[in-house]
């Protein structure tokens, strides 16, 4: 019984000794572009028997272990292209390619040369279907033995078609017999094959013994930041290569190497950043976090530091009106942030960062997959200033002291049956003290004594979200989102009280499908939003609720590869404003693969948070002002209407083996009306009303990405803004905007590791509030100087896990002279410290590692 026993436990042994032996790991290309896609793709392949399949959709490589035995590559790339994804060796069906889901549709190489198209299996009638000719090309290695060539090329002479073999040396092509095969590879001699019946060929070439021949090797880099060339809406896509360039301590500074968004301070005391796109304040911007609104009304300028850069796995800016789904509040565009997946980031990941002025920050993320349908993370973050900085001898903190607690909790589900779910909890806490040096909050808190503000905010966040894709017709999805939030702001600015509350419940349903064939394409939606404001500033309350329920409908249609058209139409009911219709159109032409033309045209719609979106003026002695107030409702303004019209022209090319791209944009926009924030009539006041003539923006963009060299990017952009609005009566270009802008990014990386990056732009002038009925010595000048300003950063990756980098943020250590009007005597009616067109801090240098597990 004994010998019986031991004999099973060999056999036991035995058999997963060959099992494991058989198990073999390949790694090659599968072309997708989104989450749907890698679900479809792993899900296929765990049908089809594989052991495991990991497939990454920024490079788009797939790492696949299976049974020798049983499969084989060319078995798993067919598999996959039947369900719509091209490889190496297969291309998809055009029907089956065209019936993904829109997001899915992936830049196809028809004619590439290494790709071969698999037998349709639905035949037409009288459709004549061409045998498939498998074979194997071996190269001599020594004069007894062979091995396999990879990258062979192979030309079926009789119909042109041409493949590239596999790392076994497989190939295979749908052809007619009798086949003409022309075989080369880079070192052994051309040879020429006939190929008579169907059969498994094999093919074996000789060395080609010539010392002239020399292999040309061409690569690609695909672009940290890039125009996604199949959008038809014009949308820059900011992947973490890009995001890792700077700091990115938050989504305030995740631009710092993007020349179409400019960041500045607010104001010389809080340390808040704002932005603007389009020569367009930021408030005129739509933020959303996959595509969840959790930026916006009172969140104001606050919420750019809500979102840590550790936390982001991309960041998509969309120039224009935007897609009519996410709502009618874009104007200038929209800014969708992609957080990190709990399916497909690092199990462990931890960002260090401090910088020469007492700033630090970590970021911790957890993830683990529980099951093959369960997935959670935990991603953390936390800063603080401790150090008191006043390098200007201004009597100011250049930096506000205090910290940050961020946290979310993720979760997300994905079955093979086509259903996504995603839940996300998130809570942060953000305590913030700055003004004169000396402040005490305990005892000069709302007195003369000392000049301080400070600021606590709280916000609370809830999101669900459920997708379905339905069998056998993948072109056709539903999916609901249900989003909760609630923000608190408790602050003070001198003598001045600021508290502000929010809460928010929306509810967005989709439904996405085709009409008869994917050359007609929809999507509708419906939405739900319950939207609760409060406001105490001084001694003046605004309060207002907006109720609203709307719809949308979006039609794509592309009667060819060349051109694609969207029309978006959406209706919303306003408990207060009525009926708001938002007309959107996009239109994209390709004049080739590598160069094409988007034109869009919309409306957008917005209720003004005045006080919110204006915080950085509260740093001053002005007055609040509302004047022509037609309502009740909020602070009696009327909300902003405009129209925004845009063109883009891209094209891709390749010089001297190199890739680089030309952009150039062109966008206006124009204010049907607009809540005009006016700090030239007074010097003593802000003041708001409705606009009561023209307003514009014109903005002109240039920029050239190109591979100078092996691994050294540049990124060149030029760009020009005319930005006007009737202020009482008079056209003046827009306070504290530059005219022009020259912007350079140089990105280096060596064999061994060492990335180096550096950040050069030119500012031209800004005109400046009109301050001449201030005394003398309490004015500021009509017009800033230009300056120019230098970041950089050099970063070494030890090994695959831990990363450390030092970098400077402005490195000439320019900064803004007299950041105060009446500095001295901060409750003065003339103290100003929002006047703000130049870098606050001056130099700042900063070292940080990266450590990961995956």
């Amino acid at each position: 019984m004994k010998n019986i026993f031991v004999i099973f436990l060999l056999a036991i042994n035995l058999v997963t000794f060959a099992q494991k032996k058989n198990i073999k790991q390949e790694t090659f290309k599968v072309f997708g572009t989104c989450e749907q896609c890698k679900t479809r793709i792993e899900s296929t392949l765990k049908d089809l028997g594989t052991y495991k399949a990991n497939w990454v959709i920024e490079t788009n490589m797939l790492t696949v272990s299976f049974d020798s035995i049983k499969l084989t590559k060319a078995k798993i790339s067919k598999k996959l292209a039947t369900v719509g994804h091209d490889t190496e060796l297969f291309l998809s069906t055009k029907k089956t390619y065209n019936n993904l889901p829109a997001c899915c549709h992936y830049q196809r190489l028809d004619t590439a040369i290494n790709y071969i198209k698999p037998i349709d299996t639905a035949v037409k009638k009288n459709e004549f279907v061409l045998p498939t000719l498998i074979g194997f090309v071996f190269g001599e290695d020594t004069d007894t033995t062979t091995i396999a060539l990879q990258l062979a090329t192979v030309i079926n002479v009789i119909n042109n078609k041409i493949v590239v073999t596999d790392s076994a040396g497989g190939f295979a092509m749908n052809a007619p017999y009798p086949a003409i095969l022309i075989v080369s590879s880079v070192g052994y001699k051309t040879d020429t094959i006939n190929v008579f019946k169907a059969e498994n060929v094999k093919i074996i070439l000789k060395k080609n013994v010539s010392k002239n021949l020399k292999e040309v090797i061409i690569e690609t880099r695909k672009p940290s930041a890039h125009i996604l060339q199949n959008s038809t809406l014009n949308t820059i896509n900011i992947g973490t290569k890009e995001l890792a360039k700077a700091a990115c301590c938050n989504l305030s500074e995740s631009f710092e190497t993007s020349p179409s968004i400019d960041v500045s301070f607010a104001d010389a005391v809080t340390g808040i950043k704002q932005i603007q796109l389009l020569g367009l304040s930021g408030n005129y911007v739509q933020l959303t976090t996959e595509n969840t609104p959790e930026i916006k009304g009172l969140i104001g300028n606050y919420g750019l530091t809500f979102i840590p850069g550790p936390w982001v796995e991309s960041i998509q800016v969309t120039k224009g009106t935007g897609s009519v789904a996410n709502g009618y509040e874009s104007i200038a565009g929209q800014i969708n942030v992609e957080e990190k997946k709990p399916d497909k980031m690092d199990r462990f990941f931890i960002n260090g960062y401090a910088n020469n002025m007492g700033r630090v920050e970590t970021t911790i993320n957890f993830a683990q997959k529980i099951n093959s349908n369960w997935s959670t993370a935990l991603l953390t973050h936390a800063n603080a200033v401790g150090t008191k900085n006043d390098a200007n001898k201004d009597g100011f903190l250049d930096l506000p002291t205090g910290k940050q607690l961020n946290f979310v909790n993720r979760w997300r589900y994905a079955n093979t049956n086509g259903i996504i779910a995603q839940f996300a909890i998130k809570a942060l806490n953000d305590k913030r003290i700055a003004g004169e040096r000396d402040f005490n909050l305990s005892a000069d808190k709302l007195t003369t004594n000392k000049y301080g503000v400070g600021i606590n905010v709280q916000q609370y966040a809830v999101t669900s979200k459920l997708g379905y894709v339905f069998p056998n017709k993948i072109y056709k999805s539903i999916g609901v989102i249900v989003a909760a939030n609630k923000f608190n702001n408790n602050s003070f600015y001198g003598l001045k009280i600021y508290d502000a509350n929010q809460k928010s419940l929306s509810l967005n349903v989709f439904y996405q499908s085709i009409i008869n064939t994917t050359v007609h394409k929809f999507r509708t939606g419906l939405n739900l939003t319950n939207e609760t404001y409060f406001e105490k500033f001084t001694n003046n309350n605004y309060f207002r609720k907006e109720n609203f329920v709307g719809s949308f409908v979006e039609y794509t249609y592309t009667p060819s590869k060349k051109i694609t058209g969207i029309f978006g139409l959406r209706v919303d009911y306003h408990n207060q404003y009525g009926f708001i219709t938002t007309p959107r159109l996009h239109i994209k032409y390709d004049i080739n693969s590598k160069t094409n033309l988007r034109f869009s045209v919309g409306s957008g719609f917005k209720t003004a948070s005045i006080l919110a979106e204006n915080t950085g003026f509260f740093a001053s002695s002005r007055n609040v002002e509302i004047t022509n107030a037609t309502t009740n409702y909020g602070y009696g303004l009327m909300p902003e209407k405009a129209w925004n019209f845009g063109a883009n022209f891209l094209h891709n090319f390749r010089f001297n083996n190199r890739t680089g791209s030309i952009s150039v944009d062109l966008y206006r926009t124009v204010f049907k009306n607009q809540t005009v924030v006016d700090v030239d009539a007074n010097p003593q006041k802000i003041t708001f009303y409705n606009l009561s003539g023209k307003s514009f923006s014109n903005s002109l963009q240039a920029e050239i990405n190109y591979e100078i060299i092996k691994k050294l990017e540049v990124r060149l952009a030029y760009r020009w803004l005319d930005v006007q609005t009737n202020y009482g009566g008079s056209m003046l270009p827009k306070p504290f905007t530059a005219k022009h802008r020259a912007f350079i990014n140089l990105a280096y990386e060596t064999n061994n590791k060492w990335k180096f990056d550096a950040t050069t732009q030119w500012l031209s002038k800004k005109r400046l509030p009109n301050t001449s009925n201030n005394p003398s010595g309490k004015q500021m000048e009509n017009y800033s100087p230009s300056f120019l300003q230098i970041s950089g950063q050099v970063s070494k990756q030890i090994n695959t896990k831990f990363e450390l980098y030092l970098g400077v943020e402005n490195a000439t250590n320019f900064t803004q002279k007299n950041l105060f009007i009446d500095v001295r005597n901060p409750f003065s009616t003339y103290f100003d410290g929002s006047m703000i067109w130049g870098p606050v801090n001056g130099r700042t240098i900063y070292l940080g590692f990266r450590f990961k597990i995956n």
